[in-house]
């Protein structure tokens, strides 16, 4: 066979290739070997390493090669022929590799369930450590790229990834709510954790990061959860819970299946009776407001249902719906502000706009009578429930507004 006598590689097309091996073994001591500037070139003889060169141009002689006198027995000088494999590393290119992690169960720190989770991301990589590579990864291939490296160690790469998410979620109490405010502390640590592998195969993790963390939508349970937490969000933001969700649809659906000329006032009934009668007095719809009495002395008043929300109970938290008393400001699971409902007591999310238990209206600011602990209405001067008067700077007959100076009241003449 003839004698090689110029020896390089120049990579062609957009493809990433880590090594790659030259076709033609038989060389001699002038060969010359051409080493790119992003490459460096190792050779082979004989199962060991004989030479590594850097970016330059070389010749393959005894000068270079003195093992070749061991392995050969080869003089100085003449074009003395001997056989060796030669790899070319493209080592100083760094590679951007998208990953992927398939469905992770997690039991969910926010929703308090299990919820299937996707991630993808990026890394970087940059040989380090050329002779390494060959030996433990490249092995007899005649070239090595992306896709043999992502094939190759998918196995072992998913898992440690997918473990350590999951380990840093539940170690951390993170949910799916805050999931995205730690993605850098979740890229960060991954990156520790590879970086003993890939170094043990002679690469360098120049970076790692998580890009997104989410639901799962391929599986039929994540796309429940999904559609759940939809539902959430739009009864958080709407004021109205899941059962005055479900009695809408209950009495939607009563009037449809009975519309008509007869039977469309019967639907309507039904429906009416749907909407005020479910679930005890007041109903599943009908928010309980305490109205006024009219005579009898047994219809409780607005003061009585606020005592009857300051009395210490266990209330569920709109966050995490668990209990704790109302005597605590948070919660003690989660750490979410306590928003009491100035009629029942009932905690509600900051966003609702009545709540979600007697349906009462819930404004920013709530005045309470700091005689009876009765609701307020905007500017009174008189509470409602028990008539004391709310304003010092107010005359105690009609109420007018009174300067600190003045002795009787400019309006009815009562003496201060």
């Amino acid at each position: 066979m003839a004698i090689i006598d110029l020896v390089r590689w120049a990579p062609q097309g957009n493809q990433t290739i880590y090594a790659f091996r030259f076709p033609e073994t038989n060389l001699s001591t002038f060969t010359q070997l051409i080493v790119q500037e992003s490459q460096e070139a190792i050779l082979f003889s004989k199962g060991q390493i004989i030479g590594k060169f850097g970016p330059g141009k070389h010749t393959l002689n005894t000068e270079n090669l003195p093992v070749l006198r061991i392995l050969y027995g080869l003089p100085f000088g003449n074009k003395n022929p001997f056989t060796a494999e030669v790899w070319f590393v493209n080592k100083l290119q760094p590679y951007n590799i998208d990953w992927s992690i398939d469905r992770m169960d997690i039991h969910d720190a926010d929703y308090n369930t299990g919820i299937p989770l996707i991630a993808t991301g990026k890394y970087g990589l940059k040989i380090r450590d050329a002779e390494r590579f060959l030996i433990k990864i490249v092995g007899p291939k005649n070239s090595f790229d992306q896709v043999d490296l992502t094939e190759q160690f998918y196995g072992e790469f998913s898992t440690k990834t997918k473990s350590t998410i999951l380990q840093f979620m539940i170690k951390n109490k993170i949910g799916l709510k805050q999931i995205s405010a730690h993605l850098d502390n979740i890229s960060e640590h991954l990156k520790l954790i590879m970086l003993p592998f890939w170094e043990n195969l002679g690469f360098e993790l120049t970076k790692f990061y998580v890009a997104n963390i989410e639901v799962d939508s391929s599986t039929d349970v994540g796309k429940r959860v999904l559609d759940a937490i939809s539902r959430q969000s739009a009864q958080s933001i709407g004021g109205y819970t899941w059962q005055q969700e479900k009695a809408f649809d209950v009495a939607k659906d009563a009037v449809e299946g009975l519309s008509g000329s007869n039977s469309g006032i019967m639907g309507a009934v039904i429906a009416t009776g749907m909407m005020g009668g479910l679930g005890g007095a007041g109903g599943v719809m009908q928010p309980q407001y305490n109205q006024p009495s009219f005579g009898g002395t047994n219809q409780p008043q607005q003061g009585d249902a606020a005592t009857q929300a300051n009395k210490v109970k266990e209330v569920y938290c709109s966050n995490c719906a668990k209990k704790f008393s109302n005597s605590h400001r948070f919660c003690p699971h989660c750490g979410d502000p306590y928003n009491p409902c100035p009629n029942c007591g009932t905690d509600n999310d900051k966003t609702a706009r009545r709540c979600v238990s007697c349906g009462i209206q819930l404004q920013n600011e709530i005045s309470l009578c700091p005689h009876c602990n009765a609701q307020l209405a905007a500017g009174s001067t008189f509470c409602t429930n028990c008539g004391k008067q709310q304003n010092e700077d107010a005359c105690s007959r009609c109420g007018a507004a009174l300067t600190p100076t003045v002795k009787f009241c400019p309006k009815c003449g009562h003496k201060r």
